[in-house]
């Protein structure tokens, strides 16, 4: 599910980078000292599949740093080792999970003014920048109450590699610029779309006319039109009967014979948008606002035309969901309030909100404060208590934005009834009994406080794990207590009075709440082994023989919580499996037969090439398990776009760029895997023997959800920088009917129709979506590519991902900006040639160099 699921170790082309440059001034002996560092990477050889990443510590300016009462904590995602021999003067040691401690030994010599210590580490395969190590912090042993975050002095690199850029102008040559009034202008791609002649004109005289049952939808559209016009228009209730008569304005009628489909009619008169269900009119208001030109966006007008249009439409899937991980990150209200907007506009009706991980809690629960006041907050402390440690470099400082943070029962609250006004239905997730660490930490604290007041009932009431329990393990995230022991019954108290706790929060809210996701994946080998509490409930329950027993009596005991308060269960693909020896005696994961007629849900993330579970999705669906797709080879949003050294996101499962969400085909997806995680070609034929979704089963396919994993996202800007344009690419998939060229049989995203395909939509979101990006909801960061360069003749030429965006280029070595000239031709290679994408706003991309 996350970065560290089934990564492998490849070796990489042989490179020397300096990546940063960084400087601290402290107390105690650095207090009149510069202490910087640098890194240099290098490849160790195919046999290792190791890369060598030498830090420099450098002593620029200040007196010598004499002792060895220090060390450095930084966190990475990947487990280094120091290189034998490389330093006699440091060690290294795994804290827990991804925090690394490095320091001094005895061998340690002065570091002097000007001198350099080199350290080498051994790293897995590192791929991007994202992927060295990071949150750099020293402390000093005679002051271990403070950590100084070593800071980033180094400037972002705005280029990316020729071959890239290459790579791009290859894929970039199929798409064809279509004139703006050829395109749809509704989005995403309706069932139906004709236009007609003529316009209406929304000015403020027009009213919205509705019955009361869609009040709702009539205020958020006169919401929406106050932020387009110079004058708000007003909204006009009238009864069932009178409404059928409206002829003009914005009029909002229900029409039982669409069901949860939808009408809109735009002719000279007026504006008619029809349906069964709120829902349906809430969309065909969305459709109506991608309809406007998006300048009308831009300023406020006195008035705006809309173009003629008769739709008739309605979703493909029911199940249209956004992931949002915000424990390993934190993302403030602010920024979830503005990505239901996002959601909303595009018709995505589930966000599923993970809320807790072994890097956090962020859901505050009445009677749980250690849940908020420990497990929200991550910093240093010397003895690791009161907080989370640092991870995915949020620093010493426990009022880094990103590591600390919650939301308030009032924040959810204010969440929940924002997202139901928008027809999104929020799944939280509680994630058990792996990936708890949070949790775990949180009751541990709670145990010790009643213990102290010798409160010993209560300390035990909620606790989550065994303090005799031996066993030992490491999580794929490297941490060696994060599973909740499933034999104590303060668990299942936990649990319950979490689940009681959201569920009056949803109540109170007016959200509805059909289930709790509960997570269920990465459960490390080796937990549960050695535990007093399960030896006793193994004994007592001679049905438990293995770790795979005790995976289904926990799961058996949350769903009859769940079905207990009229809710299913819902979790990640491992819920629906077990453990087995395939005929090379290898233990795998199979599906778990006995598990089947219980209505269990899951999330499938697992289709990547060579892993055995490619076929994961349809070998459940076929045997009557309710499946979300979440197929990370195309629907992870925090994957990288591509395989530039200087690209923000993960790679473990691949690179996933805004086509392929796009091309995703949910029935057949191995149609859709075109690479591996390497980015290597993969064959049709690979798929030969694979398990194919059977036609009836296609029922048991109750959606799609992208997910954006969190452990890069420092800031919102990298957030809505790794969702978008990926986002539009699978709105489309998620709503609209399937495509024409998804059925060709052979060599499917080669064949004319998808190009052709694949061109109209480039057009449409370059011309139309982006654009009015630019302002919606305040505007959103999205990635803007990198131009497609050649050299043909002797000369530079380029294009874009994107029609509607300007190529700019220099030819003197600087970087180009929103003045330079505009590609419009060959340009002559007699210099440097540094070129850029740039969108209406001014706002570009990375430059690619041609020397």
């Amino acid at each position: 599910m996350n970065f560290h699921a089934k990564t492998k170790i490849i070796a990489i082309s042989a490179f020397v980078l300096l990546i940063c440059i960084l400087s601290l001034n402290t107390y105690g002996q650095f207090s009149k000292n510069t202490l910087s560092y640098q890194w240099k990477i290098k490849k160790e050889g195919n046999a290792t599949h190791q890369v060598s990443t030498t830090l420099l510590l450098v002593n620029r300016d200040g007196n010598a740093i004499n002792n060895s009462d220090w060390g450095i904590y930084f966190n990475s995602i990947k487990i280094p080792k120091l290189k034998p021999a490389s330093s006699l003067m440091y060690d290294l040691k795994h804290v827990n999970g991804d925090l690394h401690y490095l320091y001094p030994n005895k061998n340690f010599k002065s570091l002097i003014k000007g001198e350099t210590h080199e350290i080498e580490l051994l790293i897995p395969n590192i791929r991007n920048y994202t992927e060295l190590p990071s949150g750099l912090y020293i402390v000093e042993k005679n002051k271990p109450e403070k950590g100084s975050l070593l800071k980033n002095m180094n400037k972002k690199t705005d280029t990316v590699e020729l071959h890239i850029a290459q790579n791009a102008f290859i894929k970039n040559s199929k798409i064809i610029a279509m004139a703006e009034d050829k395109l749809t202008k509704v989005f995403p791609s309706p069932v139906s779309y004709q236009e007609k002649s003529g316009f209406y004109e929304i000015t403020a005289l027009t009213k919205i006319n509705t019955a009361g049952a869609f009040s709702g939808e009539a205020q958020l559209l006169q919401q929406d039109l106050r932020k387009l016009l110079t004058k708000s228009i007003t909204i006009n209730t009238v009864t069932d009967q009178v409404i059928k008569e409206v002829k003009n304005g914005i009029t909002l009628r229900k029409n039982e014979s669409l069901g949860k489909a939808y009408q809109l009619e735009v002719s000279g008169k007026g504006i008619l948008i029809s349906s069964g269900e709120a829902s349906g009119i809430f969309y065909g208001i969305q459709s109506l606002k991608t309809l406007l030109s998006p300048a009308a966006f831009a300023t406020k007008q006195p008035s705006i035309k809309v173009k003629a249009v008769s739709v008739l439409d309605s979703a493909r899937f029911a199940h249209r969901a956004l992931l949002v991980d915000v424990a390993r990150n934190f993302l403030p209200k602010s920024e979830i309030m503005k990505t239901l907007d996002l959601m909303g506009l595009y018709k995505l009706n589930v966000l599923h909100f993970h809320l807790n991980d072994d890097e956090g809690w962020r859901l505050e629960i009445p009677g749980l404060p250690e849940l908020t006041t420990i497990a929200a907050k991550r910093g240093y402390t010397p003895n690791g208590e009161g907080m989370l440690p640092p991870s995915y470099g949020s620093g010493p400082d426990v009022n880094n934005p990103t590591g600390t943070g919650y939301y308030s029962s009032s924040d959810f609250k204010e969440i929940l009834r924002y997202a139901t006004a928008r027809h999104i239905k929020v799944i939280p997730e509680i994630e058990t009994p792996g990936h708890a660490r949070a949790a775990i930490k949180a009751m541990e604290a709670r145990y010790t406080k009643f213990m102290a007041a010798g409160e010993v009932e209560k300390a035990n009431e909620y606790l989550l794990s065994d303090h005799e329990d031996q066993s030992t393990y490491r999580s794929v995230q490297g941490w060696r207590d994060n599973v909740i022991n499933v034999a104590s019954p303060s668990s299942y108290r936990f649990l319950a009075k979490v689940i009681d706790e959201i569920v009056s929060l949803y109540k109170a809210s007016g959200a509805p709440l059909e289930t709790i996701h509960m997570g269920g994946d990465e459960v490390p080998a080796g937990v549960w082994t050695k535990s007093p509490m399960i030896e006793k409930l193994m004994k007592e329950d001679t049905s438990i023989k293995d770790a795979d027993d005790l995976w289904r009596f926990y799961f058996k005991k949350v769903n009859a919580l769940l079905k207990a308060r009229n809710l299913y269960l819902y979790g990640w693909e491992e819920v629906d499996l077990k453990h087995a020896y395939n005929q090379q005696g290898k233990k795998i994961l199979v599906v778990d037969s006995a598990l089947m007629g219980l209505n269990y849900q899951v999330d499938v993330w697992n289709n990547i090439v060579g892993t055995g579970l490619e076929d994961l999705a349809y070998k459940l669906a076929n045997r009557d398990f309710k499946v979300v797709l979440s197929s990370v080879t195309n629907l992870y949003m925090d994957m990288a776009y591509n395989n530039s050294f200087y690209e923000l996101g993960m790679n473990w499962a691949g690179y996933v760029d805004t086509d392929k969400p796009f091309n995703f085909i949910p029935f057949d997806y191995y149609k859709s895997i075109t690479e591996d995680e390497m980015g290597a070609p993969v064959s049709q034929d690979f798929f030969k023997d694979k398990e194919r979704l059977n036609g009836s089963a296609k029922q048991n396919i109750v959606g799609l959800q992208a997910a954006l994993w969190s452990e890069t996202l420092t800031d919102t800007l990298k957030f809505e920088y790794l969702l978008l344009p990926k986002l539009l690419g699978y709105a489309e998939r998620a709503w609209s009917k399937g495509p024409d060229w998804a059925s060709a049989q052979v060599h499917t995203l080669d064949q004319p129709d998808y190009d052709k395909a694949w061109s109209a939509f480039v057009n449409v979101v370059g011309k139309r979506e982006l654009p009015r990006l630019d302002h919606y909801g305040g505007g959103y960061a999205y990635r803007i590519p990198e131009p497609g360069v050649s050299e043909k003749n002797g000369a530079i030429i380029a294009n874009c991902q994107f029609p509607g965006m300007t190529v700019r280029y220099t030819v003197n070595g600087d970087i180009p900006n929103k003045n330079s000239k505009i590609y419009t031709g060959p340009i002559p290679k007699k210099s440097k040639i540094t070129l850029k994408v740039f969108n209406n706003k001014g706002e570009s991309g990375k430059a690619v160099v041609v020397n």
